[in-house]
């Protein structure tokens, strides 16, 4: 497997470093074999909150609620984590692209440190934070008990989040698209088997007509955060093995070199993920605003609210993987000082990302019932669940436009400006319309105001990259 991906991918981009031309045909075969591993990857992420949703949905809507409540916190710390992890990738991907394989394992050394120092201060925040958090979203008191404590294990874990994220986005960024891929894969393997067994009590279990005991610990909402953290573990142990020892050009493995943190390497990596973490935030405080938009409308529209959030992630999937490809196309190749070869894959990934989303949008509305109906069986909340999806599957071309333009954007070491656009959008389109709509409206009125915003946000992007002054960062 290894050595065809040399054959195919590895040799198209060495192309790029050598100031080589490439055809059309060679960029679009490039970009679709850097993009289908990102894709199943992001799908087997997305399928470990629609997995945790649909076996903690079927305990009842306040198990769900519990959860939704915190939804959008735990996609902050999150984002953080990638934001701190991508600081220093890009910088990675810009070294391979100049050709300077000892800078880029000398940044990677580095970030290990770096990454590892934020994340346990982060861990340790979100613990201390967990027993006041469900309040402060303006949780009924019913649920904030199991929310406090499933967030208090996701924090818990997060520094092996973060080192997942960290070595997979090393692989990613080096052209190495399909080990990260397989081991999301397990990783959803994994949370499968570890919630079947920390979720549900000890039972007697019927298939196929053969009765036997299955032993379970009955954890509920709990088993749910600790069989997701321990599937981060395994696999943040294997792709950061993989990363040190396998990797054809970043393993560490006999080659000695320094861990010690240089500033100007520090530097940089705060350029790239400071205006990312600062963005990822305005997105996620957003969204925790929204959760209290939400939340005065019942249970019944928290619940709802969540599953369709989880249940649009799967339409939306394909657009940040393809972002995690051009993220790698545009930072290699501006690392490589090729800018027009920077802005025709630029051009590529986003137009491709704008077309499959716009199928997925369709596949969404027609299949809505199904998708929210898998995850619980409340009528109410099924009936909410499909209205706010069939809402939403109108604005996936513009979302995927944003998605995949600002996958351009970090490649080219360029999120400030990207910040700064995130931050108008949400803050005075979404919320401003969620606030003026939910009162009169409900739920509809808050995805009708989400729906709204997606597709400004995409106009704008798309004008910026066609601008192009986003290629002068490095």
């Amino acid at each position: 497997m290894e050595g065809r991906e040399k054959t195919n991918t590895d040799l198209l981009l060495a192309l790029i470093r050598e100031g080589r031309p490439m055809t059309l045909g060679q960029q679009l075969k490039l970009t679709i074999q850097l993009s289908i591993p990102a894709v199943v990857a992001q799908f087997s992420s997305i399928a470990m909150q629609y997995i945790d949703a649909a076996m903690v949905g079927s305990l009842g809507a306040e198990a769900s609620a519990s959860i939704g409540l915190v939804s959008t916190t735990t996609w902050l710390f999150s984002g953080l984590c990638v934001a701190c992890a991508t600081g220093f990738s890009v910088q990675v991907a810009h070294a391979i692209g100049a050709g300077d394989m000892r800078l880029a394992r000398a940044v990677l050394r580095q970030s290990f440190v770096a990454t590892q120092v934020f994340v346990c201060l982060l861990a340790a925040a979100g613990m201390l934070i967990s027993g006041s958090l469900p309040r402060w979203l303006g949780g009924e008191d019913e649920i904030c008990g199991d929310s406090s404590l499933y967030f208090f294990i996701y924090a818990a874990f997060l520094p092996m989040l973060q080192l997942n994220f960290l070595s997979g986005s090393m692989l990613r960024c080096s052209g190495n698209m399909r080990v990260p891929s397989m081991l999301s894969m397990l990783m959803c393997l994994l949370d499968v088997v570890f919630n079947f067994f920390l979720i549900f009590p000890s039972r007697e279990v019927s298939w196929f007509g053969l009765s036997f005991f299955m032993p379970g610990a009955g954890m509920e909402v709990a088993g749910a955060a600790l069989g997701t953290g321990l599937a981060e573990m395994v696999t943040a142990g294997l792709v950061t093995w993989y990363l040190c020892t396998r990797s054809s050009n970043l393993k560490l493995s006999g080659e000695r070199g320094s861990f010690r943190i240089k500033s100007a390497t520090l530097k940089k990596a705060l350029r790239i993920g400071l205006p990312m973490g600062i963005e990822h935030a305005v997105i996620c405080g957003a969204q925790i605003m929204t959760t209290v938009i939400v939340a005065p409308l019942g249970i019944f529209s928290i619940a709802a609210n969540s599953f369709a959030i989880t249940a649009e992630s799967l339409c939306y999937m394909p657009g940040y993987g393809i972002a995690d490809a051009a993220t790698t196309l545009v930072g290699q190749s501006l690392g490589a000082g090729r800018k027009d070869l920077t802005r025709r894959f630029a051009r590529i990934t986003v137009f491709m990302g704008m077309a499959i989303m716009g199928v997925m949008g369709v596949i969404m509305y027609v299949a809505a019932p199904l998708i929210i109906g898998s995850m619980t069986p409340d009528a109410e909340v099924l009936s909410l669940g499909v209205m706010a999806l069939r809402i939403e599957a109108f604005a996936e071309p513009m979302f995927a436009a944003a998605i995949v333009a600002y996958g351009v954007f970090v490649g080219a070491g360029s999120t400030i400006i990207p910040c700064l656009m995130n931050f108008f959008s949400i803050w005075a389109v979404r919320l401003t319309l969620a606030a003026a709509l939910a009162p009169s409206m409900g739920l509809k009125g808050v995805w009708l105001a989400m729906c709204i915003e997606l597709c400004f946000r995409g106009i704008i992007f798309l004008f910026r990259m066609e601008k192009g002054n986003w290629m002068n960062k490095i």
